[in-house]
């Protein structure tokens, strides 16, 4: 009995490789996750400022007062 054996030459196939590109993509939604957490984040900084300015005003407002009436009463 004779044996057959198979010398066949693998074959490269040219496909784009589906890592890379599920890896891109991810990579991508990141970045997008980063700049929108960025921005919330400002929005978030700006509005916080915006808020202990008023209490700042508050702050000072009452603050003017109660000097009004301390020299008032002396």
């Amino acid at each position: 009995m004779t044996r057959m054996t198979s010398t066949a030459v693998p074959t490269t196939v040219d496909k784009p490789m589906k890592g890379t590109n599920v890896m891109l993509l991810e990579e991508a939604l990141a970045r997008s996750r980063m700049r929108e957490a960025q921005q919330a984040a400002r929005e978030h900084r700006r509005a916080r400022q915006v808020t202990a300015g008023r209490n700042w005003q508050r702050l000072a407002r009452w603050s003017a007062r109660r000097a009004e009436r301390a020299r008032a009463g002396l």
